[in-house]
Parts: structure tokens; C-alpha cells; sequence
């Protein structure tokens, strides 16, 4: 079962002791193609404030595994799962619970059709004892960014789950499609706010019941088996606003100037080069 909680609205504190609140989708400065202004801690900080209990922090094409993080967030009671969004034949995918190694091993579905036959679908399956893993198709018919699109029918087996967008409004809702495809195979929905800035955090979750033990396994069984609490209000004028000016402006440009820094050698690195073409 899967109840849609178009409003955005705090839970009381019966609704916190039975239930924890999942965001599998986010980005931070750590991100090696996107241009981020917020921390993994500052992430964290307000992760703790807004009550979650769960966070992926979803790199493009590299494992977040940072283990300073993932140790303080365990101190905060936040249990961090290991993911990245990886770009397969220019569509994403999140894969959660991944390693390096792993992810620099994909170049196709093919390659993670094999990586999930390896891994398994529960803890026990696993022969290297990491567990399973859980992947989820992101924003699957939107327009922009590495959307599947329509192949999603056709690669639909690798995938545990379906992204419902935190980007819709009115008849702006291309989760509609990804709604029909979800229940045409029985995989489920999970609301995610595919966060590259911090305050677009918090707002669009998934919630699933508490269980007696807060892990990873835990965690991907009750995203499989339910009941899941959505909550994805539409997007205000504001947000649009704020989402256009982000897509279309803000974030290309940082990103140029990003590129740009990059390529430019600074006065110290210059003089360092010059100084060792004088030695050779």
C-alpha cells in the first residue's frame, strides 16, 4: 500500500514513532559533475532537525563513502547508506548499498543485470556478505537530465523501484507515466527530493514503518514489501521560479566557471611547470 501525501505537512509525534522518514536521492559538494554549495555535514545537521532517519547521498558516477560521515551521521541515529546515480547508456540509475569497485565496473544494464544476480535480493543471498542492493529509476520521463524514458519498459527488470519526482505541478506531472509503469510491474514508488541545493531537502520523502532495527536490509525490505507514506506536495510558483533560474542559469554558470578554474593552472602550479621544463 502506498498513501500519497500531496501537502506538505509535519508529522505529529505519534506519526514519528511509527514511522521514519527516507530520502534516497541527494547531492552534495562532494559531487564530482555537479556543482554543490552545501556539505555531507551541513546535509546532516538538517537532516537531524527535519527528523530523518535514512539518507542516500547520491554522487553522478562515484560512490559517496566518506567514513568520517557516515560515522557521525550514525552518531546523529541517521543511518547513511553508500550510492551513487550512475549514467548507463545515458540514462540514470540509483543503485544503493554499491561499492566503488562495483560502480567503476558498470558500463551497461547488462553489466548491472550481473551485479544484481550477484548480489542478490536479501542479505543472506550475498556470497561477499555486504548485503543486497536496492536500485531505483530516477525521474524516469522527464524531459531534461539522463531520463530513460520509454526504454524503462524495456530495462524495467533492474530496476526494485520507480522515483516519483519532487519537480511536478498541475499538468507538469510526468510522474503520472511513472505511476502507471509502477503498478503495470508491481515495483513501488519512492518520493525522493533529489536535492542539489539544501533548503529543495526535506520536503519530499518516503516514509516507512519503524522496525526494532534500524539496517540497511531492514530498510530495503519494507521499501519492497510496504506500506509506504509519500510526501510530494507541487511545487509552488516559487519553486518553479527558483527551479528555472537553477537549471538555466545559476548552476550552468557555476559550473562553467567551475570547468574554467579547473583548466586554469594557477600562478604557483605555472611556476612550479616552468621550473621543473628548466631542470629536464
Amino acid at each position: 500500500m502506498v498513501v500519497i501525501e500531496t501537502k506538505s505537512k509535519n508529522m505529529s509525534k505519534i506519526d514519528n514513532e511509527h514511522w521514519i522518514k527516507v530520502d534516497l536521492h541527494i547531492h552534495t559538494l562532494d559531487d564530482p559533475k555537479d556543482v554543490i554549495d552545501y556539505s555531507a555535514h551541513q546535509l546532516l545537521e538538517r537532516a537531524k532537525q527535519l527528523g530523518f532517519g535514512v539518507l542516500a547521498i547520491t554522487l553522478h558516477d562515484a560512490v559517496f563513502d566518506r567514513a568520517e560521515v557516515f560515522a557521525d551521521a550514525a552518531a546523529m541515529g541517521i543511518l547513511l547508506i553508500p550510492a551513487a546515480e550512475v549514467r548507463l547508456q545515458g540514462a540514470d540509475a540509483i543503485l544503493l548499498n554499491v561499492t566503488a569497485s562495483e560502480v567503476a565496473g558498470l558500463k551497461n544494464f547488462e553489466d548491472l543485470r550481473q551485479l544484481r544476480a550477484r548480489r542478490g535480493m536479501s542479505a543472506t543471498a550475498d556470497p561477499s556478505g555486504r548485503g543486497s542492493i536496492f536500485t531505483i529509476a530516477p525521474h524516469p520521463f522527464y524531459v531534461l537530465g539522463g531520463s530513460i524514458g520509454p526504454r524503462l519498459l524495456e530495462e524495467i527488470d533492474c530496476f526494485d523501484a520507480i522515483e516519483l519526482c519532487h519537480f511536478h505541478k498541475g499538468l507538469l506531472n510526468p510522474n503520472r507515466r511513472a505511476a502507471k509503469v509502477a503498478a503495470q510491474f508491481s515495483k513501488p514508488l519512492i518520493a525522493t527530493s533529489d536535492a542539489h541545493q539544501l533548503h529543495a531537502f526535506g520536503r519530499h520523502y518516503t516514509s516507512i514503518p519503524r522496525s526494532t532495527a534500524l539496517t540497511i536490509e531492514n530498510v530495503f525490505a519494507a521499501l519492497r514489501q510496504g506500506p509506504l507514506r509519500l510526501t510530494s506536495p507541487p511545487a509552488s510558483m516559487v519553486d518553479l521560479a527558483s527551479a528555472i533560474y537553477w537549471i538555466f542559469l545559476a548552476h550552468p554558470f557555476k559550473l562553467r566557471r567551475s570547468q574554467h578554474r579547473d583548466r586554469t593552472p594557477s600562478r604557483h602550479s605555472r611556476g612550479s611547470s616552468l621550473e621543473s621544463k628548466s631542470q629536464t
